[in-house]
């Protein structure tokens, strides 16, 4: 029955080969913001409606989330569930500068091609549509919310450049904005009576530049002054910055947001200002190792033709590492060109929509598709994926 379920699976792939490269390219050609992504994410749930899931579309309150599920039929018992995590948010300027169009599409379909194959197999496929993770980050509220509590997986890809690897470290991260209140007053005539709220966020990013020297191993910290009200004229009464801790676990990331916290509280005391603060994004979670999954996905992209580089450092910051301290979670990264370039630029962007981009579009949905339908077929390699999950679990 499973290799019926894995040739069921791929014969969808190769029929739809030109139209995922055509989706993919669609959506780097219309590029949607974060929490704007409405026309990516309802083209998306009319597709999975249209090849039979079950869709809730907006989810979880979240205009532009969904979630889609396919089972096998008469499934009464507990069954295995693996869960898709799709991708569609642009960058300001520069569009899928982060490739969500090639990777959001991949997942996409491999979701499709497990969904053509479950009536061969016991199993549910879930397709869980995750906007914001430019910003936001919806995968927190879904985590939270307990959407990935009963997956034996959650997973997808994402794109890359120059090398592919399974083993994808992620930092968590706290994102802060700090506001210092003070009193305006004339700056000639009588700046003694002034309090300036620029002159504590100032002393406030000098601080935390002496904060950076005391920091652990791959932690990351960076501030953007984002408003100061006044003229030259006039002693500002008000200075606004956002501040991103990051680090590579939560005890640190904790210990490392409450230092900034404090050093805020200093440079208002010195300054005779007033300072409040809030998040601006919901925290994103380091990523916690399933090394059995790895080695599953790094496996499975081996039989493509895809070979992993391995010891990777903690690098950047996802939601999926909210949702891998609730189920086993992994994030592999998929090289889309063979050319070394950065994230989060043009040229990255243009590569999702060439023709190396292409081949990898299509090549992960067949590796993803494998991944899901190894885990949903074989209880032995569930339960190595969370016996792992467990025992990394037990420590945090």
């Amino acid at each position: 029955m499973s290799r019926q379920a894995f040739e069921k699976a791929h014969r969808y792939l190769n029929q739809k080969k030109s139209e995922m490269i055509a989706f993919s390219d669609y959506l780097a050609a219309h590029p949607e913001l974060s929490e704007k992504e409405y026309e990516s994410s309802h083209m998306m749930a009319e597709i999975l409606s249209g090849a039979g899931f079950s869709v809730e579309y907006p989810y979880l309150g979240l205009p532009t989330a969904f979630k889609a599920v396919k089972r096998s039929p008469d499934s009464t018992e507990k069954i295995p569930v693996v869960a898709i995590m799709v991708e569609y948010d642009a960058l300001p300027v520069i569009g899928h500068g982060c490739g969500h169009n090639l990777h959001g599409t991949m997942a996409l379909y491999a979701g499709l091609a497990v969904g053509e194959a479950v009536g061969d197999i016991s199993g549910e496929i879930r397709v869980i549509g995750t906007p914001a993770e430019e910003t936001d980050g919806a995968k927190v509220q879904m985590a939270d919310a307990g959407v990935f509590d009963d997956a034996d997986l959650a997973f997808m890809f994402h794109s890359y450049a120059g090398e592919s690897f399974a083993d994808y470290r992620a930092l968590g991260i706290d994102g802060l904005e700090f506001s210092f209140a003070g009193q305006t007053s004339h700056s000639a005539a009588s700046p003694w009576k002034g309090r300036s709220a620029q002159n504590g966020m100032i002393l406030f990013m000098d601080g935390l530049n002496m904060l950076r020297l005391h920091m652990h191993d791959y932690c990351r910290m960076h501030a953007i002054i984002k408003e100061v009200r006044g003229a030259v004229n006039i002693i500002p009464d008000l200075a606004v910055c956002q501040v991103e801790t990051r680090a590579p676990d939560k005890a640190t990331l904790a210990e490392l947001t409450e230092a900034v916290i404090n050093c805020a509280k200093g440079c208002a005391v010195a300054t005779n200002t007033a300072i409040s603060w809030k998040k601006f994004m919901r925290s994103f979670d380091s990523m916690l190792p399933n090394l059995a999954a790895e080695r599953l996905a790094e496996e499975t992209m081996a039989e493509y033709g895809v070979v992993c580089t391995k010891n990777h450092l903690p690098a950047g910051s996802t939601d999926v590492g909210n949702v891998s301290y609730r189920c086993p979670a992994i994030q592999p990264e998929l090289a889309i060109t063979s050319e070394k370039m950065d994230l989060h630029t043009r040229e990255f962007a243009a590569a999702t929509t060439n023709e190396e981009g292409h081949i990898a579009l299509v090549k992960g949905a067949a590796i993803m598709t494998d991944i899901a339908l190894k885990v949903l077929t074989k209880q032995g390699i569930r339960e190595n994926i969370l016996r792992e999950f467990k025992s990394r679990i037990s420590t945090v």
